[in-house]
């Protein structure tokens, strides 16, 4: 029989542990730094990174699918039945939309501004242009094809925003529009207007309304005769709700007479 074999007591455990530790003195420190984490990063986590598209930018400049055009003033930017097959946004300057019907009468349906974008209408499958638009000053515009704005609303949140933000603008404007048409006095009408062109509302403070606009296209607008506007301005002028000397000049008084229903505004025809 194998003689038994003797175990080994743990005091004699220990001490070879010791000679161990005392022969190979950095395998611990060694193992000690791998484990130990970079100073000031204790429960960090990686950083993802940052989104860098800005959509200002990308509308600015000049890329894949993208053009900057500037236009003079009265000059057309498309026509209606032109093929459809871009997408605009204005930098700079004032649009005015309008449409031909078959008989050729003309009608100014809107006026774009700074910040907006018009001629959407290719995104939703229009094969064809179904207004006009023409620059009322010197303008600068952003032209984006079909393609590429499809490919950024796909793929940059930031820039979807942008203009998700601008249509559910547009669509409150076109319903308070068509109320204002159906309930309001064509006198009132065009009050709300001319606050409209001044700014009134919106952010900053209100700005004369320097874009020359005729007599002619605020009737097409408010859907009456020019003769009727340039009453209801000349009234206005005399109340002191406006001034105009080449430029017009919206002041609050008007704004209250709309918001209170001031007599000096009627409410119906």
């Amino acid at each position: 029989m194998a003689p038994s074999m003797k175990r080994p007591s743990r005091a004699s455990i220990r001490k070879a542990r010791r000679r161990k530790t005392a022969k190979f003195p950095n395998m611990l420190a060694a193992g000690a730094a791998k484990l130990a984490p970079t100073p000031g990063t204790k429960g960090r986590m990686p950083k993802a990174v940052k989104n860098l598209f800005d959509p200002k930018l990308f509308l600015a400049k000049v890329g894949e699918g993208t053009t900057i055009l500037k236009f003079d003033r009265n000059a057309v930017v498309f026509s209606q039945g032109d093929a459809a097959d871009t997408v605009f946004y204005i930098q700079k300057g004032r649009i005015k939309v309008l449409v031909v019907s078959e008989q050729g009468k003309e009608a100014v349906v809107g006026i774009m501004e700074p910040g907006q974008f018009f001629g959407e209408g290719c995104l939703n499958g229009h094969p064809l242009r179904i207004s006009t638009t023409t620059a009322m000053e010197e303008c600068v515009i952003t032209s984006i094809t079909r393609a590429a704005m499809l490919a950024a609303l796909k793929s940059e949140p930031k820039f979807s925003e942008l203009f998700m933000a601008y249509l559910l603008s547009r669509n409150s404007r076109i319903e308070e529009d068509l109320i204002d048409q159906l309930f309001n006095s064509s006198e009132k009408r065009l009050a709300r207007l001319l606050l409209l062109l001044a700014n009134f509302g919106k952010d900053g403070a209100p700005q004369p309304i320097t874009t020359q606009v005729s007599q002619e296209t605020l009737a097409e607008m408010i859907g009456t005769t020019r003769s009727r506007v340039s009453f209801f301005m000349n009234k206005f002028r005399k109340l002191g709700f406006i001034t105009y000397n080449g430029k017009i000049e919206v002041h609050s008084s008007l704004l209250t007479a709309v918001l209170y229903d001031k007599p000096e505004i009627k409410s119906g025809e």
